[in-house]
């Protein structure tokens, strides 16, 4: 095991595909001369050359529908969006394209696409550049997308995606590139789309979470055990399919459960996995359902309204002294 960055996770991943496999071809804007705007991209360009890491025009829809059209006829493109704010300028060949082709044309072409793409907001990026679009993507059946916390799945789930013959929206937070981990470096494994993870046992209460809300729900549950609350946290890593038998069984086990996701509350993933619990681990709770999120605003440049606008440590824990004994023994 060495330690390592979730940038150079995704970073050494995308280097060992490109060199595994001659179909797997990279592109996005300045990914290759810039090395990409977050650096993910970088030294690819000098270690595979210009017919592997194509630096786009500023097209998101153009690009991303190039690079469907290449995957149809064999090549597996992995495209960066810069961010997933610019992603709305290629929903329609994502939505109505790359997702729907391999039904439509009843298994006879499939599209081996990856699209990474960080997402949510870190400093003052403002209204435009940080916002959380996952589960828009995540409501539309013939993708899949995921959404890795640590740079162990990250590089886990960046391979399995590359080799899969389905489309796959990769998503990134920006919050989490400098963040270390334990990787395997040598060890070329994959994790399965599909399966969450328990980032942590425990028996008074369920934190599910993704991406940047992992390490924030670890935080709170090493926080919460010195004041006598064991908190499970899992993440999800998965947004479709989303894995419910993971959710169920540990709400059975805590029965009661906090849902915290970055973006906007109404309509969220929150939503999917409280209606899920609702509807399958409805008698094995002991309260309802808490759901803590983003104020539902565009996020404000100012630092201190940006940082009140996003679900933070506090938020969380106070979703759970709500949801332990009534919200009275240890609301604080």
């Amino acid at each position: 095991m060495s330690i390592m960055s979730y940038r150079q996770a995704l970073n050494h991943t995308l280097s060992e595909e490109l060199a595994r496999d001659p179909n797997v071809v990279l592109m996005g804007e300045e990914i290759g001369k810039f090395q990409g705007s977050y650096r993910i991209t970088e030294g690819l360009l000098d270690e595979f050359g210009h017919k592997r890491v194509v630096d786009t025009p500023i097209s998101e829809e153009g690009f991303v529908g190039l690079a469907t059209g290449a995957a149809m006829l064999g090549l597996r493109p992995v495209v960066e969006i810069m961010t997933i704010n610019f992603i709305l300028l290629a929903i329609d060949q994502i939505v109505n394209h790359a997702a729907k082709i391999h039904y439509m044309f009843g298994g006879q072409a499939k599209v081996p696409l990856v699209i990474r793409t960080p997402s949510g907001g870190v400093g003052q990026l403002a209204a435009t550049h940080s916002q959380n679009f996952e589960n828009w993507f995540a409501y539309c059946p013939g993708l899949k997308v995921i959404a890795p916390a640590t740079p162990y799945d990250a590089r886990g789930l960046l391979r399995t995606a590359i080799r899969d013959d389905d489309p796959v929206i990769f998503i990134e937070s920006l919050s989490l590139y400098d963040t270390k981990g334990d990787v395997p470096e040598d060890d070329p494994y994959t994790l399965p789309i599909g399966l969450a993870e328990v980032k942590r046992q425990g028996s008074d209460v369920t934190v599910v979470a993704y991406s940047r809300m992992t390490p924030i729900a670890l935080q709170v549950a090493q926080l919460l055990d010195k004041e006598g609350i064991s908190v499970e946290v899992v993440d999800l890593r998965s947004l479709r399919p989303l894995d419910r038998p993971a959710i169920i069984n540990s709400v059975k086990k805590t029965n009661r459960a906090v849902v915290i996701e970055e973006g906007w509350q109404s309509y969220g993933i929150g939503a999917e996995v409280a209606a899920t619990i609702q509807n399958e681990a409805f008698d094995y709770l002991d309260a309802p359902v808490q759901r803590v999120a983003g104020l539902e605003v565009p996020l404000p440049y100012a630092l201190n309204l940006s940082q009140a606008s996003k679900p933070g440590a506090q938020d969380l824990k106070n979703a759970i002294y709500r949801t332990l004994e009534g919200g009275k023994r240890w609301q604080k």
